[in-house]
């Protein structure tokens, strides 16, 4: 074998390693994620006919549906707000830890961590349903009001949107905090001094330094939040009441319920393209490797 052929063996050797590598992630993307997105989105083409029951009429039948019924237009708007207004709480609640965490130079530091991981090591369904216990009628909030003497019959606080928001911003704070703590912490911290070498006051180093450099912290955690509360089904089941859904309920009743899977995939298929949309202008204007900064 010649130098030139050993030389172009060995690039493609270099190039195909690579995929090598890639190729048992890539099989199980494909498997568990391409192919059911498929036969979901083929699905979407099908006629309903009976409870169970579907016919291969292709058509856009469903789509002209979802388009079309109000109702879906209503479901839609719904999950943005209560998935915007969960954001902007988490978004600006958590800011305050994570900021704090990121500065301080306690060497207790690492027990403001174990605090802020602690949420992850309990189920979310178990997070979730503590709620019950804490704004039901006999729960810890009405009893304290009551023996304090602020109320003399309980206030009802489950089964809201309040409750709803309030048990997703307790599932999902700990990700905005998370991503600004990353943020915060990569960013130099001898700018601040030169601000306030400069003249500039605390308050006004943090807004001119901290705060701008921390924004891409900020949009990361926001994109998680939002997409996490827009897809959740789980919280607004348990906190929630009848009119109390998010779009994943609409997409578990159609599917589970109703058993008119076309139609649900049509859902589903409609909810994943909204978020991308969402993910693609993120990506846009801030670039998705900020969602794995700080992790290499």
């Amino acid at each position: 074998m010649t130098r030139a052929e050993t030389s172009t063996k060995s690039r493609g050797v270099e190039v195909a390693k690579p995929w090598i590598l890639l190729s048992p992630s890539l099989v199980i993307l494909f498997c568990f994620m391409v192919l059911p997105m498929t036969i979901m989105g083929a699905f979407t083409l099908f006629l309903y006919v009976d409870i169970g029951v579907d016919a291969p009429d292709l058509g856009l039948r469903n789509w002209n549906v979802f388009f079309t019924d109000p109702y879906y237009h209503y479901a839609v708007w719904k999950t943005a707000r209560v998935a915007l207004i969960t954001t902007v709480v988490c978004v600006v609640v958590g800011y305050v830890p994570a900021y704090v965490i990121a500065t301080t130079r306690s060497r207790h530091r690492w027990l403001l961590m174990l605090l802020l991981l602690l949420p992850f090591w309990i189920s979310f369904v178990i997070r979730t349903m503590s709620w019950i216990h804490v704004l039901g009628a006999h729960g810890a909030v009405n009893t304290f009001l009551m023996w304090i003497g602020l109320i003399d019959a309980p206030l009802e606080m489950l089964y809201t949107e309040g409750a709803v928001i309030m048990g997703l911003v307790h599932f999902l704070m700990p990700f905005a905090i998370l991503n600004i703590f990353v943020s915060i912490e990569s960013s130099d911290r001898s700018l601040v001094a030169v601000a306030r070498t400069l003249g500039a006051t605390p308050v006004g180093a943090f807004f001119s330094v901290t705060l701008p450099l921390s924004m891409p912290g900020v949009a990361t955690g926001a994109l998680l939040v939002f997409v996490l509360s827009a897809g959740s089904y789980v919280t607004p089941i348990i906190l929630g009441g009848p009119d109390d859904f998010l779009f994943g309920n609409l997409i578990f009743e159609t599917i589970m319920t109703q058993l008119n899977w076309p139609m649900g995939s049509t859902l589903a298929i409609a909810l994943a393209l909204i978020l991308g949309g969402i993910i693609m202008i993120y990506s846009r204007y801030f670039g998705l490797e900020r969602l794995t900064k700080g992790l290499t």
